[in-house]
C-alpha cells in the first residue's frame, strides 16, 4: 500500500461539514462566551452548539458503531476537530473530554460497563450527556507513575467490602467537564483514584465511574484566561461512596493514564495546529491587504513573504505529523505512545511561537481586541501546558520508549508495531532517597 495524503471522498465530506458547523454555529457563541466574566456562564453558553453538535454526531463520532457511535477513526476525528479549533479551540476540548472518560471503558472495562456507559452516552437525544476526565491534582500529576505512596495520585479510594463500596476522600484540580452544565456533576465521571494505600504508582493507581449526584462532592469553577467555552474545575470528595461494580483498570491505573493521553495527544496536537492556521489566514488576508503606509501590500516585501513561508511550512508539518500519530494508534489499537508524545511537544511548543509570528506580520493592530490575535495568542499558550504538559508527562512517556530494548528509530517510520509496558514508565521520577 502506497504512503497516501489524500482525504478520501467521506473525509472531504466531513471536512466541509465541520467548517461549516464551525463557522455558522460555533463562531458567534464562542466570542460571546469568550467575553463573559463568569466562566461557568461561557462554558453554559455553549449549551445550543453542544445541543447542535450531538445532532450532528460530534459527540460520540469516535465510540464504536456496535455500541451506537459513528466509529469514526482517529484520523476522522482529527479532521473534524481541526476546522472546529480553527474558530475556537475551547469547544472542542469538551468532545475530546467525552472521549478520555469513555474510551478507557472500551479498553479497561467490562462488557456491563461499555453497554452501561457508553451506550448512555451514544442514546443521548437532548444534547446534554457530559463525561468527565478526572485525573489532574493540585499537586501535580506528571509523577503519577512515583514509586513512593506518598507521591503521585492522592485521591484515594478505601475498599468498604463488607457494603461494596470503595470510600473516595480527597481533591482533584482541573478536570474538564466534570462539574457539570449545573455543577451538580457531569452525567459520568472517570476518576484515577488510588486504591492501594501501600503501593507506588504502578501497583496502586485503578479508575472509578462516578455518577452524576453521587453524594460528598463539590465542584469549584476554575477562571481561565484561554479555553473559555470549556469548564475546569477543582472537585473535593469527602467521604463519596462509590459501588465496586464501578471499578475499572484496578492496578492499571498508570497504564490507563498513559493510553489516554497517547489517545489524546494527536487530538490536541491538530487544536493547535488549528489555532495557528486560524492566525496564518488572519495574518495572510491582512498581508495582502494591508500597505503599513506604503505604495503596495506588506506581502510584496521580502521580511513578510519569508516570515509567512516558515509559518505555512511549521503548520503543514505539524499537522501530516498528527495525521502520522493518529494513523498509527488507528492501525496498532491505540499504541504508539512515543510517537504521540513527539506529536503533542512539537506541535505544542511550535505552534505557539507560529501565532506570535502571525503577530508580528500584523503588527501592533494585532493588539487590537477587534481582531481575532489576541485570542488566538491566548488560546496558543493552552498547548504546551494542557493534556499531559509537554515539559513532563509527555516527554517522559517517549523516553521510556526511546529506552526499550525493543524500539529502534525505524520503529514509527516502518509502521512496526511496539506495545507499551509498565517497564516503560517511570523514567524521569526521582524516588525518595534520589
Amino acid at each position: 500500500m502506497p504512503i497516501d495524503f489524500d482525504l478520501t471522498a467521506r473525509q472531504k465530506k466531513l471536512k466541509a461539514v465541520a467548517r461549516e458547523f464551525a463557522r455558522e454555529v460555533l463562531r458567534p457563541a464562542a466570542e460571546r462566551a469568550d467575553a463573559l466574566p463568569d466562566p461557568q456562564a461561557a462554558f453554559c453558553e455553549l449549551k445550543p452548539v453542544y445541543e447542535q453538535a450531538t445532532a450532528a454526531g460530534f459527540s460520540t463520532m469516535f465510540l464504536p458503531e456496535e455500541y451506537g457511535g459513528g466509529g469514526a477513526s482517529t484520523v476522522d476525528f482529527l479532521v473534524a476537530i481541526e476546522e472546529l479549533c480553527a474558530v475556537d479551540p475551547g469547544f472542542p476540548t469538551v468532545l475530546l473530554v467525552n472521549g478520555l472518560a469513555l474510551m478507557p471503558v472500551l479498553w479497561f472495562g467490562s462488557e456491563a460497563q461499555r453497554e452501561q456507559w457508553i451506550g448512555r452516552a451514544t442514546a443521548d437525544t437532548r444534547g446534554d450527556f457530559l463525561a468527565g476526565w478526572v485525573v489532574s491534582e493540585r499537586g501535580g500529576t506528571a509523577n503519577f507513575d512515583h514509586p513512593s505512596p506518598q507521591a503521585g495520585i492522592q485521591l484515594v479510594a478505601d475498599h468498604d467490602r463488607a457494603r461494596g463500596e470503595y470510600v473516595v476522600n480527597g481533591e482533584k484540580h482541573w478536570p474538564c467537564n466534570a462539574g457539570g452544565w449545573d455543577l451538580r456533576g457531569a452525567d459520568v465521571n472517570l476518576c484515577v483514584v488510588r486504591t492501594d494505600r501501600t503501593k507506588g504508582g504502578k501497583e496502586a493507581l485503578s479508575a472509578l465511574l462516578v455518577e452524576r449526584g453521587t453524594p460528598g462532592i463539590e465542584y469549584s469553577v476554575i477562571d481561565k484566561m484561554a479555553h473559555r467555552t470549556c469548564q475546569n474545575v477543582t472537585m473535593t470528595f469527602r467521604g463519596v461512596r462509590v459501588p465496586e461494580q464501578n471499578l475499572i483498570a484496578e492496578g492499571d491505573g498508570d497504564l490507563l493514564i498513559n493510553r489516554n493521553f497517547t489517545w489524546s495527544a494527536p487530538i490536541a496536537s491538530i487544536a493547535a495546529v488549528a489555532v495557528a492556521r486560524g492566525a496564518y489566514e488572519f495574518a495572510l488576508k491582512w498581508a495582502k491587504t494591508y500597505t503599513g503606509g506604503g505604495s503596495r501590500p506588506i506581502i510584496d516585501h521580502q521580511a513578510v513573504g519569508h516570515l509567512l513561508a516558515e509559518v505555512a511550512a511549521k503548520i503543514e508539518a505539524g499537522r501530516y505529523l498528527c495525521w502520522k500519530a493518529a494513523h498509527y494508534a488507528d492501525t496498532h489499537d491505540g499504541q504508539g505512545h512515543a510517537l504521540g508524545g513527539m506529536n503533542k511537544t512539537f506541535c505544542g511548543d511550535l505552534m505557539q511561537s507560529v501565532v506570535f509570528d502571525c503577530m508580528r506580520v500584523v503588527g501592533v493592530n494585532a493588539l487590537d481586541r477587534k481582531f481575532p490575535m489576541a485570542r488566538y495568542y491566548r488560546e496558543s499558550m493552552v498547548f504546551p501546558l494542557y493534556d499531559a504538559g509537554n515539559l513532563a508527562m509527555q516527554r517522559r512517556r517517549t523516553w521510556g520508549v526511546m529506552a526499550d530494548a525493543a524500539f529502534t528509530p525505524d520503529t514509527f517510520v516502518d509502521g512496526d508495531p511496539l506495545v507499551f509496558t509498565k517497564s516503560m514508565e517511570g523514567y524521569g521520577v526521582v524516588p525518595e532517597n534520589g
